[in-house]
Parts: C-alpha cells; structure tokens; sequence
C-alpha cells in the first residue's frame, strides 16, 4: 500500500528514504514524482488526512471544510495598523490545497521574473528559461482555457459589464479534463475533472514507489555531520488530532514542501533561518475581496465553471479580478446581515452574481509563534491599501453596467447600495475593522534569492545554513504574483526538482 494512515499506526515509526518529502500539495507532489521517476527512494509526509476524490466528492461543503482545510478554513492574519484581518483558507490532506483550488493556472508573470532578476538577483528565472517548465506542468496537468458555454450567468452579467465599460477581459486557464462546470472545484471535484495533485502528480509518484505517511506532524528537520539528516515529528490521531506516538525518517535529503504557512514554523523549530531573520517575514497572500449583485431575473450563478474568466483592466491599479461563485449552502453562511436582514438576502441567492478582485500585495506579513502557538500577522502597503477604495467602487460601476440593481460590497454593516448610494458612499476612509478580506494565496515566507543575508535559500531552493535542506512550495517565491499561484508553484517544484534530480545524493 503507497499510502499508509498515521492514525491507524499503533506505538512509534520510524522509516529510512533516500528523500523524505514534507507536505503533499503542489510542490511536495511534484518534487516526489520526479524523483521517484528517477529511481530514488522518496517518502511523502502529510500533516492532513487521506480523503480520496471518491470520499471528498460525496461531501457537504461544510464537511470538506471540517476535513479537509486548515483550522476548518478559519486561519486568520491578524491586520495590523490600517489593514482588515484576512481569513487565509488552507488545505490540510493529501494533495494540499491543490484539491480546493478552482483550478486557476496562470504562469509566473513576465513582469514578475524581471522584477525577481533585477531587484532579488535571480537572472536564471526568465520566461525564456522557464518556457519548458511551464508546458511539462501544464502537459502533465492538462491546462485548457474554459469553453465559453462553462460561464455561468453570474460571470456573464460581469463580463457584459466590462464589455459596456470598454474594460477587457479574457478567459480563464485550469488544470481540468472534462469539467461539466458543476462549480464545486472549491470543496474537490467530485467529477475528478479536475486534475490536482492527489488525482495527477501523486499516482505518477506511487508507481514509480513512493511511500506517503498521513495524518503526521513534523515537528524538527535533524542533521548530522554538517547537513540535513532526516525529521521527527508525531503521528496525529483520528478526529482530535491529538499527537499520539513518535515518528523519526533518517534519510540523505529532506525537502520540506509544507507551504508558506507551515514550512517556515518548522525551519524556525529546527533552528533555521536565524542569520538572515528572513524565515517568516516577507508574507504576501494577495488580499482579496468578494463583490456581490442583486439581478432582477435569476441568474443562479452556481451553474457554470467555478471560475472561469478574469480581468486586468485594473492592472496599473494593482488589482486583478476574477470570476467565482460558491455553493449556494456556503454562500449562505458568508451573506450579511442578522436575522430577518439574513433572510431577506439568502432569499436572493439565485439572483446573485459574485466576482472578486484581488491585490498585487507588496508583503507585509509574518508567521512565527506567540507562546508557543502559530500566529499570522499581515500589515498593508500604504499602496495596497489604497487600492481597496479603488477595487470596490469600479467593481461596483461594473456590475451596474451590467445591468444589477443592488450592489453589496465587502464591507461589515453596510449593506445593499443602489447607484445614488454609492456615490455617497465614503469608501476612502472605511476602517480596516468593516473590511471584509478573504486569501487562499500565501506566499514568500522562506524566500528564494541570491544572499544568504537577505533570503532563506538560494536559487535551486537549498537552505542557505543548512546543505541537503531544500525548501520547494509557495515560501519560496521572492514577491507576490498577482494571479494564482498554483501552476507558479509547481512550476518553481519542477525546476528543483530537475536540478536534484542530476544532483548526487549524499552517501
């Protein structure tokens, strides 16, 4: 069997691997299935349970966050100064929050290499280079624009809005492979359309012998004669979570693949990262923001693909805007409103369209640990935080043009706004407390650059203190992206990969 469950595993384990792998998502799949295609002996740990697609695709959106997500969706930055709090969803299982995307691919910018070869010295990163990168993860995840006929009506009513406004669009790009837009992709295709990593990568990684532990918490990376040697950590149990026995892997090469939230806390334990301080810092998580519209004609806009085109109109602005649009039954809970104000908006949920609007962040944020428990903090841009006023009024603007009668922006008591009311509405000077900001896109904790002094590993991902610990997810990037960071993710995996691939193992 390639998956073994932590929480069935009875007293201590302790394992041997050429390369242990921490962290299943779309980095640590990657990494594993490369290497395991090469021939070397790789072990995969996994914080979260095994739930496979045939089990997660039969679940309530509110048991798939219960099981399936991070803290069950609840894990919150801490806005500091003039900045909201932001809700930071996370998946926590096999295949990482690969599983609860909606899908997006879009490459690392242009843009954004130059700036990473300029101002963070990483000129190897250029889209010339990374050209065969990007099409080997695409090939192998089946990246395909969304036909036309998957918008949903809430995307349109947006979409003709732009169109009326002289602002362009285009079509979404995703990891799908027969997808009947059932809009779920969020809560795991139940269709297994979607081809995440659990469903991808993974399979590619077990029949070439990888082994994968889940339901386990690493809690140290160990090392020995100079170099990384293996982890410890602890086998967590069913339904509490609570550490059970031990768990020790000596191997001749960890990778740690947890993501930008969990890999900094465990380089930081294992003592990682204290000559530069840059292990932590540097958080960018693209803070994003729901804007809804009330049609009078039905628009049940949960028919159609979950996302399925996107704007950059507002580009100069540092803003992006997607499409999106949740179950009705996790849309409901989200809405504004107490009691029979509740009600009257839930009532309407199939005349709503959604669509969101993201911000290029600069990175202010921090992961560390505050009395021995994670804590995430997040300070805006003086830049950043003006584009927020930016974002909802043309939003706003957008969905009248198409047509909406009432507009409800994401913020906390403010309720419906018809067009007279959003003129007089002071968006310029909303407190960060009644901003409403939601992130599934945390990125830049354990950055990548070329001085041991200004980031936390070099640029094949090896920790600048430590030989033989590589670091390959969304830490890593140098800056925010400004678009969806999973195809970026297992791209910037990929390139590791290569590179350890022809790299000899230590004896």
């Amino acid at each position: 069997m390639s998956i073994r469950e932590g929480r069935a595993v009875e007293g201590d384990l302790s394992l041997d691997a050429d390369v242990v792998v921490v962290g299943s998502g779309a980095g640590g799949a990657v990494v594993a299935a490369e290497l395991a295609e090469a021939g070397q002996d790789v072990l995969i740990l996994e914080e979260g349970p095994h739930v496979p697609p045939e089990r997660y695709g039969k679940m309530r959106p509110s048991q798939n966050m219960r099981h399936l997500w991070r803290d069950g969706g609840l894990t919150f930055a801490v806005g500091l100064g003039d900045t909201p709090v932001i809700n930071v969803m996370m998946g926590q299982c096999v295949g990482g929050s690969s599983v609860l995307t909606g899908g997006v691919c879009f490459r690392i910018p242009e843009s954004v290499m130059h700036v990473w070869g300029r101002e963070h010295g990483l000129t190897d990163i250029d889209p010339a280079r990374m050209e065969p990168v990007f099409q080997e993860v695409e090939r192998r995840i089946h990246v395909e624009e969304v036909p036309a006929e998957l918008r949903s009506r809430s995307t349109r009513h947006f979409l003709n809005g732009l169109d009326s406004l002289g602002m362009p669009w285009a079509p979404m790009r995703r990891n799908t492979k027969g997808c009947n837009g059932c809009g779920r992709c969020n809560f795991g295709c139940p269709h297994g359309a979607k081809l995440s990593v659990d469903v991808s990568y993974l399979p590619r990684a077990f029949a070439a012998g990888a082994r994968l532990v889940s339901d386990c918490r690493i809690e140290r990376v160990t090392s020995k004669n100079g170099r990384a040697s293996g982890v410890e950590g602890r086998l967590l149990s069913a339904g509490t979570r609570k550490p059970r026995g031990r768990l020790g892997v000596r191997a001749r090469r960890v990778v740690v693949a947890a993501g930008a939230y969990a890999s900094p806390l465990l380089l930081a334990d294992s003592g990682i990262g204290r000559r530069s301080g840059q292990v932590g810092r540097n958080l960018t998580v693209h803070p994003g923001f729901r804007v809804m519209a009330r049609f009078k004609d039905p628009v049940e806009g949960w028919k159609g693909a979950l996302q399925s085109a996107y704007s950059d109109a507002l580009e100069s602005d540092r803003i992006t805007l997607t499409s999106l649009f949740i179950p009705p039954g996790a849309l409901a809970g989200t809405l504004p409103g107490i009691g029979l104000a509740h009600q009257r908006i839930a009532q309407s949920i199939p005349n709503l369209a959604i669509f969101g609007g993201m911000i290029h962040d600069e990175g202010g944020g921090r992961i560390h640990r505050l009395f021995g428990r994670p804590l995430m903090t997040y300070r805006m841009a003086p830049e950043d935080r003006a584009a927020i006023p930016v974002l909802m009024r043309k939003m706003a603007e957008v969905f009248f043009a198409g047509g909406a009668e009432e507009v409800f922006l994401p913020v906390l008591g403010l309720g419906g706004v018809d067009r007279d009311r959003l003129r007089r509405v002071d968006l310029e000077h909303v407190p960060a407390a009644s901003l409403e900001s939601a992130s599934q896109h945390p990125l830049g904790t354990c950055r990548m650059g070329v001085a041991a002094q200004s980031s936390v590993v070099d640029p094949f991902g090896q920790a600048w203190e430590l030989p033989e610990l590589y670091v390959a997810d969304g830490s890593i990037l140098p800056t925010s992206l400004g678009v969806n960071p999973q195809l970026s993710i297992m791209s910037m995996a990929l390139r590791i990969a290569w590179h350890l691939r022809e790299k000899k193992l230590p004896s």
